[in-house]
C-alpha cells in the first residue's frame, strides 16, 4: 500500500536543489510514498520531455516516450544504485527511448497501473495555449534546430538543470566544468541572432 506522508512535518526533500532533492525523492520514493513520486515526476518531466523532443520527436510520440520512461523508472526503483545519478539517468534513458522510437521499433510495452497513471500528468498543452504559441515556438524551434548540436545539447541540459546541476551536465557532456557558463552564454547570443532572422527577436 503506497505511504503518504500525513503528519504535516515538512517531506525531507523541502528546501533542498537538484541532486540532493532527487536523492531525496528517491528514497521516499522506494519505501512507497506517492508525494515523492509525484514531486520527481513534477520536478523532472520538463527535463524529459525536452529531451525527447530535442532527439527529433513530434509532439505525439515525446508524450509516449515521456510516459515510457517514467514506467520504467517506476517499475525500477531499486535498481537505480545512486539516486544522485537520477537526472543522469533519465536523460540517457529518454535518449534511448528517442532513438528506439525513431528507428520504428516502438517504445516497451510496460505495464500501466492505476497508481502509474495517476502520477503521469498529461505534456500537452491546453487548445487554447497551443493557438497562441505556435507561431512563436515554431520560430523559436526553427531557429533552435539552426544551432550546432553540441549547442542544442547543452541549452537543453542547462536551461532545464539550472546552475545547481552544472556538474551532472558536465559529465554527460563531457566538459569541464568551468567552461558550461561561458559555452552556454555564446550558444545563447547565436540562438538570439538565428530567432531574430526569424523575425522572433
Amino acid at each position: 500500500m503506497t505511504s503518504v506522508r500525513t503528519t504535516g512535518e515538512d517531506p525531507p526533500w523541502e528546501g533542498l536543489q537538484g541532486a540532493e532533492r532527487y536523492a531525496a525523492c528517491m528514497r521516499a520514493a522506494r519505501t512507497g510514498n506517492s508525494v515523492a513520486r509525484a514531486t520527481l515526476v513534477t520536478d523532472l518531466t520538463p527535463l524529459v520531455w525536452h529531451v525527447a523532443r530535442g532527439n527529433g520527436l513530434d509532439r505525439a510520440l515525446a508524450e509516449d516516450v515521456v510516459q515510457t520512461v517514467w514506467l520504467a523508472l517506476f517499475s525500477h526503483l531499486d535498481s537505480l544504485a545512486e539516486p544522485k545519478a537520477l537526472a543522469s539517468w533519465l536523460i540517457t534513458t529518454t535518449r534511448r527511448e528517442a532513438q528506439r522510437v525513431r528507428s520504428g521499433k516502438g517504445a516497451h510495452d510496460l505495464p500501466l497501473t492505476d497508481e502509474m497513471a495517476e502520477h503521469l500528468p498529461s505534456t500537452q498543452p491546453q487548445p487554447e495555449d497551443e493557438a497562441l504559441r505556435m507561431d512563436r515556438d515554431t520560430r523559436l524551434w526553427r531557429a533552435f534546430s539552426g544551432l550546432p548540436e553540441k549547442c542544442q545539447e547543452l541549452l537543453r541540459l542547462t536551461v532545464l538543470s539550472g546552475r545547481s546541476e552544472y556538474r551532472m551536465v558536465a559529465e554527460v557532456m563531457q566538459m569541464r566544468r568551468g567552461s558550461i557558463g561561458p559555452t552556454r552564454g555564446r550558444c545563447l547570443t547565436t540562438l538570439r541572432e538565428l530567432l531574430a532572422a526569424e523575425g522572433g527577436g
